[in-house]
């Protein structure tokens, strides 16, 4: 990746992005804690039972502790609020020693609501029939995990709950409760009456090793005996459609409001997107990064990150935390978020530009826009199928779209439109009809001033392409943090021909939607052309003009 160069100041304010409850804070600073849950228990009966790996009681750093307290937080009812979650860490963070910790005290410790204690606080027990599994789709991805129990477990542990250990399988109270690794088919993992699972690098979790069966055979069981799982992680790679990667889709979704939240804990720490992989940048940002993590030391991370023999894709995944995209995505976090300006909003009245991209049932239906002054883009629309029983037989709202077409005209001073026509023909002729007089520019390929015909020249599409990707790059272009468009755009993948570099989704089928950056396209071929050729416009009253 290219970044432009940055001083040592510059590099000193790139915060992180933080994932999670763990890193909200209160009004004065302090960290903010749930209100109920069973973690302050849970942490003194660790020290009374469980060993630190460096000898005496075990201790959970202070990260580890708000983990623990937001995974056991309960509501008034005394049940858990989150039924899921992931911890995604750079690597050698010391997921598997939390993980084993969490385990023993889910397979033996005072891990299920009871009752409300004196101090209003809820008090534990232990699962008198608890089953945990330490899942992956390899062996030696469960030998992480299970080789930490045996200097975890103390003598009075072993003593107080009669604990039977064994490779793969440890007993406690005459067989009552059991914990497990467990690397079979999904089919025999069918039906188990789990309490409590660990799925082990999820990053792993492909298709071509059954990771994906597993993950829904494992959620199943969870959701039948009402229990949970928690997911550790490194930084996965896009496009291998891995669990990690479905799993932080759908807790994107859930905070973009496309889904709802089901109780999904998702807990990271990552390096800002536009840290260039120096020692100066390095020495700086992962001590931010890797959290508590002391024993984590910067010189000999930095030393494999300047290894021309590992790619830089792979360390900024490993120590950066970093979600890196693929060779053929246009843009990553690095080029795009950058460019976020919170500071900046649409306003009635703004000078703007307009891009359009419609479809009627699998395709998604965009409304974008650039501000003339600043080429700040914002999304006044978007119409996408949802997920799951309610997309059955659904079809983009047209009257609403229509509507979303008129406000836009009726609250900004739009000084050009652009739209693609297929499958919209009728609409932007109507749009065209009402508007086009007042625009100070038209489409230089429609039989309108609105219509703009991808599919007409490949060439034409192919340069408004590259002029935009020059805008990105270059920094030009601004916005406003939206998480649908941020999704669409980093979905964008390059597709070269004759005339230079355009754009596509993955594949034809692929549910992963782009039609909010081909919106943006459009809407800065209409910027462009307006900059080249614009002329003032007398303003028009009636229907649909600025006053």
């Amino acid at each position: 990746m290219d970044f432009i160069t940055l001083s040592l100041e510059e590099i000193e304010g790139l915060e992180p992005s933080l994932l999670g409850p763990t890193w909200a804070r209160e009004q004065d600073g302090s960290w903010k804690l749930p209100e109920h849950t069973l973690g302050w228990q849970i942490s003194g009966w660790c020290a009374e039972f469980l060993n630190a790996e460096s000898g005496g009681p075990w201790r959970f750093t202070r990260e580890q502790l708000r983990i623990v307290l937001w995974w056991y937080a309960v509501d008034a009812s005394g049940r858990f609020i989150y039924r899921k979650g992931v911890l995604q860490r750079l690597k050698g963070w010391g997921k598997d020693p939390l993980l084993a910790v969490i385990s023993l005290v889910e397979f033996v410790g005072p891990s299920r609501f009871a009752h409300w204690g004196p101090d209003e606080q809820p008090v534990g027990v232990a699962h008198p029939q608890a089953w945990v599994q330490v899942a992956a789709v390899s062996r030696d991805q469960t030998r992480n995990t299970m080789t930490l129990m045996p200097s975890l477990m103390s003598d009075k542990l072993i003593q107080t709950y009669g604990i039977k250990a064994g490779a793969e399988l440890i007993r406690a109270n005459g067989g009552r409760q059991r914990l497990e690794a467990v690397t079979s088919s999904f089919r025999a993992l069918e039906g188990g009456r789990v309490t409590f699972t660990v799925l082990n690098e999820t990053h792993h979790w492909v298709t071509g090793n059954n990771g994906d069966r597993m993950y829904e055979t494992i959620d199943g069981n969870a959701t039948k005996k009402d229990s949970r799982y928690l997911a550790i992680t490194n930084a996965y790679l896009p496009s291998e459609d891995s669990v990690a990667e479905r799993m932080r889709e759908a807790y994107e979704k859930i905070l973009e409001g496309r889904a709802a939240d089901v109780g999904f804990l998702y807990d990271s720490i990552e390096a800002h997107p536009a840290t260039p992989l120096t020692p100066e940048a390095i020495r700086i940002v992962l001590p931010k990064i890797r959290g508590d993590a002391t024993w984590l030391r910067v010189e000999t991370i930095l030393q494999s990150i300047l290894d021309t023999t590992i790619a830089p894709s792979r360390s900024r995944r490993m120590w950066l935390n970093q979600i890196v995209a693929e060779e053929d995505a246009i843009y990553g976090p690095a080029e795009w978020d950058v460019l976020r300006d919170d500071t900046k909003t649409l306003q009635p009245g703004d000078e703007i530009v307009l891009g359009f991209d419609g479809g009627l049932k699998d395709d998604s239906t965009a409304l974008c826009a650039l501000r003339v002054s600043d080429m700040y883009a914002c999304v006044l629309g978007l119409w996408e199928k949802p997920d799951g029983p309610r997309g059955d037989g659904w079809q983009v709202p047209r009257v609403e779209v229509d509507s979303a077409v008129h406000d836009a005209f009726r609250n900004f001073n739009v000084r050009a439109m652009y739209a693609d026509v297929a499958l919209w023909e009728s609409y932007i002729s109507e749009w065209s009809d009402a508007y086009g007089e007042g625009l100070a520019v038209r489409s230089p390929h429609g039989r309108d001033a609105i219509g703009w015909d991808m599919r007409a020249s490949l060439k034409s599409s192919t340069l408004a392409h590259e002029r935009l990707m020059r805008s990105i790059f270059d920094r030009k272009l601004v916005h406003d943090g939206d998480r649908a468009l941020r999704r669409h755009v980093l979905n964008a993948r390059r597709r070269t021909n004759n005339h230079g570099i355009s754009f596509g989704k993955e594949s034809r089928e692929s549910p992963r939607k782009v039609d909010i950056y081909a919106a943006l396209m459009l809407a800065h071929e209409a910027l462009v052309d307006l900059r080249a050729r614009g002329k003032k416009v007398r303003q028009r009253t009636g229907r649909g003009f600025f006053l």
